[in-house]
C-alpha cells in the first residue's frame, strides 16, 4: 500500500509540474537537492538506535523526478528533442562518474540486509539492457525513450550509491564531487488575501 501512495504522490508531484509556471530546476541542481534528501534521511537513520538502523531509506523517487523535471523543461524549449537527446547524454555521463567511484563487492564487508543488498545493486547498475528498448519509435517518442531509459541507468546506480553510502563505504556525493550543495529552499508565498 505504502509504495502505491508513494507512486501515487510521485505522479501527482509530477502532475503539478506540468502547470507550473515558475522555472523548473536544471537536471543537475534537481540531482543536488534529491541527493541532500538522501543524506538528511540517512543521517536521521543514524541517529536512532544501533539495533534498529536497517537500510530502509533506499528511494530513487527523487532521481525519477529530475528526469520527470528535465523533459517538461526540455518539451517547454525552443528544440525539446535536441534538449531530451542532451538529458540522455547528462544522465549516462552521471551514472558513468558514480559508478566509477562504488566499490567491488567483493572489497565491502559486513553483515544484514544492506550487505546482501549491496552486490545485487551493484551488479544491477553494471548491468546492460537486453536489447535496444526505445527502437520501432516515431523520433519524438524514441527520444524521449531513450532519456526515461538512461534515467533507468541512473537509478540503479544512484541506489547502489545509497546502499554504499548506507555501508559507510562510499563518500557523500559533494565530497566526491558530482553533487554540489542544492540552492536554499524559497518560503512559500502566502496566498492571496491570508492576513499576516
Amino acid at each position: 500500500m505504502r509504495s502505491v501512495l508513494a507512486g501515487v504522490a510521485l505522479w501527482t508531484s509530477a502532475a503539478a509540474v506540468w502547470a507550473q509556471p515558475e522555472p523548473l530546476p536544471d537536471f543537475s541542481t534537481c540531482m543536488d537537492m534529491a541527493v541532500a534528501d538522501f543524506e538528511q534521511d540517512l543521517s536521521r537513520l543514524r541517529a536512532r538506535p544501533e539495533d534498529a538502523q536497517d537500510f530502509d531509506i533506499g528511494d530513487v523517487r527523487g532521481v525519477d523526478f529530475c528526469a520527470t523535471v528535465g523533459i517538461v523543461r526540455c518539451d517547454r524549449s525552443e528544440e525539446p528533442l535536441t534538449c531530451q537527446v542532451a538529458l540522455t547524454v547528462e544522465q549516462d555521463a552521471l551514472k558513468v562518474t558514480v559508478l566509477a567511484l562504488l566499490p567491488d563487492p567483493e572489497t565491502v564487508t559486513g553483515e544484514g540486509f544492506a550487505q546482501l543488498l549491496y552486490p545485487q545493486v551493484w551488479a544491477l547498475a553494471h548491468g546492460t539492457s537486453a536489447g535496444p528498448d526505445c527502437a520501432g519509435q516515431e523520433p519524438a517518442m524514441h527520444t524521449w525513450c531513450e532519456a526515461r531509459e538512461a534515467n533507468n541507468r541512473l537509478r540503479n546506480t544512484v541506489l547502489a550509491w545509497q546502499v554504499a553510502r548506507y555501508l559507510g563505504v562510499a563518500e557523500p556525493a559533494i565530497e566526491a564531487g558530482w553533487a554540489k550543495p542544492p540552492p536554499p529552499v524559497r518560503p512559500r508565498a502566502r496566498p492571496a488575501g491570508l492576513k499576516p
